[in-house]
């Protein structure tokens, strides 16, 4: 039967904060005196929260993924002090920022002693992860933790149902359970909250939480989920690294969690956020290493390709580069981090745009607000635009079909535009991946995103995205243009949104599109630009 609360959904949810406080080790609460002075600041991240901790827990938590594993693997460190580094960095990260749903470091610190014990006894790793921490979006199964996915009316539930014997953390998601068994160690599971950067701003959704985790350092890998920029987007505005693949070809994603369970036309991916392009290579390549297409249907059996992941070789790279898609117009710090390539001239991505709402909300928010009678707990302010205050009727099936064969006809077009520009580049082949933004602003100020379509092309097309952190907004660099004359309403919204002053210090990145099924390349593409990107800023810094 459906959950109901007896009392008010507000109880509930303090209930909940409480339960998650208390597991929190008391010698790692941080005094009252520190946290009033977190909440009076206005950035997080870097000093004020690196000299709250120990040297031991900053030198451990400083270490890059890659150098994580070696250290285990030559026992100069053991999984569990690196497990019990992190989670003692996310548990002051949360006393500051509000970004978990889920601890799980006691379960943490006893695999770390198994893996430790491995390590002994076998002389060898139990997989390519051993002892590596990670985080997750709650939307993951994980054994022994609860899954609410943010809805008050999922706690002490399985997915909103009681009595159904799965309560209490008795399910497992396909993707933590070879994160187990590859030897990685899951420590939280992440909630929205607001960035850690610029405290006065949006830290993205839906894998916000997740992305403010990882700016703190709470993690060195983490994974969210995507359908429409919910994990390059928290990338972008916390100035991180990631990927959102393209569905199918590596990620496990069986008894996962999302919203509008039946539409897979567009369908949610599993993203893998990080510190690193080698980061994220590192977990991709141990994923398809586990061969997940013989667990999951819907993954498809391509190994990691080392072939196409060096780009055949090749020494020059044409990119596309968008600026403006022409609808609306990038804030200053964004055009800026652009500034860096064949003008990218697509069909339309206001169509796309159109395509994406349009399955997006074919159920007509039944789901979601299915979800929050179960507590009472209403529509949060940012999401009543969108959903209204009751469920709209569902899209009709012929209305279905049209809108599929729109979708298949849009990325036929976009496909055969790629390929168009061999025309144009030195190298005679189409170009290798597109350089745009994520969003048309950094980190926004909460109520003010008017325009989605630069985050949600990759989502509508299924092609592959990696977000890549350039600079920070400066309210002395990053000042608007008087003369510019919007190009419509809603860029003309947008424009007028924009705040130098509020958005300062606010992470501005960009977005490196590539074509489907070719993460390994892209990746690969993605590390010719960092290293494009530091090489330009270290010669910067000499001619300063």
């Amino acid at each position: 039967m459906l959950y109901s609360s007896e009392t008010g959904w507000q109880l509930t949810a303090e209930k909940k904060r409480r339960s998650i406080a208390d597991k929190i080790p008391q010698d790692w609460k941080l005094p009252q005196s520190v946290l009033k002075g977190a909440h009076e600041r206005r950035k997080l991240t870097g000093d004020f929260f690196e000299q709250l901790l120990d040297g031991e827990t900053l030198r451990i938590t400083k270490l890059h993924s890659n150098d994580l594993l070696g250290a285990i693997r030559n026992r100069s460190l053991s999984a569990v002090e690196v497990t019990r580094a992190f989670c003692k960095r996310t548990a002051f990260a949360h006393q500051l920022n509000n970004n978990l749903l889920e601890i799980m470091f006691d379960t943490a610190h006893t695999r770390a002693l198994e893996l430790d014990q491995y390590l002994s006894e076998h002389k060898e790793v139990i997989g390519p992860l051993h002892g590596l921490p990670v985080t997750l979006k709650d939307q993951f199964h994980v054994k022994d933790a609860e899954t609410t996915m943010g809805y008050v009316g999922w706690v002490g539930t399985f997915e909103g149902y009681k009595d159904t014997g799965k309560e209490g953390g008795k399910e497992e998601s396909e993707l933590v359970r070879e994160l187990y068994e590859l030897g990685s160690i899951p420590i939280a599971k992440a909630r929205y909250t607001m960035n850690p950067a610029v405290q006065t701003l949006s830290c993205g959704g839906s894998s916000g939480g997740q992305g403010a985790l990882l700016a703190l350092r709470g993690s060195p890998i983490g994974f969210g989920t995507d359908i429409g920029g919910s994990v390059s987007v928290p990338a972008a505005f916390n100035g991180i690294y990631s990927i959102k693949p393209s569905h199918g070809p590596s990620i496990l994603i069986t008894n996962r969690l999302f919203w509008s369970p039946g539409q897979f036309v567009i369908p949610t991916v599993v993203g893998i956020m990080g510190e690193s392009i080698p980061s994220l290579q590192l977990m991709l390549k141990s994923l398809l290493s586990s061969e997940p297409w013989s667990r999951d249907p819907d993954v498809l059996n391509i190994p990691w390709r080392e072939e196409i992941s060096l780009a055949n070789g090749k020494e020059e790279f044409a990119f596309g580069l968008m600026k403006s898609d022409g609808l609306v117009t990038p804030h200053p710090p964004i055009s800026r981090a652009i500034r860096m390539a064949i003008p990218w001239n697509p069909p339309s991505h206001n169509e796309a745009g159109n395509i994406h709402s349009a399955f997006m909300n074919a159920d007509g928010g039944a789901d979601v607000f299915k979800n929050l009678a179960l507590s009472g707990e209403p529509l949060i302010p940012e999401l009543q635009a969108e959903f209204g205050e009751r469920p709209e009727p569902p899209m009709a099936l012929l209305d279905f079909y049209n809108q599929s064969l729109r979708l298949k006809q849009y990325r036929e077009s976009y496909e055969d535009y790629w390929i168009s520009t061999a025309h144009k580049t030195k190298t005679g082949l189409p170009v290798e991946a597109v350089i745009l933004p994520v969003a048309p602003h950094a980190a926004v100020i909460p109520g003010k995103w008017h325009y989605y379509n630069y985050g949600t092309i990759a989502n509508t097309l299924d092609y592959s995205t990696v977000i890549i952190p350039v600079t920070t907004a400066d309210k002395s660099v990053d000042v608007p243009d008087n003369e510019y004359r919007t190009l419509n309403k809603i860029d003309m919204e947008n424009w007028e949104a924009y705040n130098a002053e509020a958005y300062d210090g606010a992470p501005a990145s960009i977005q490196l599109l590539g074509r489907r099924l070719e993460e390994e390349k892209l990746l690969n593409l993605a590390n010719i630009v960092v290293s494009a990107l530091d090489a330009y800023k270290h010669d910067r810094l000499i001619n300063a």
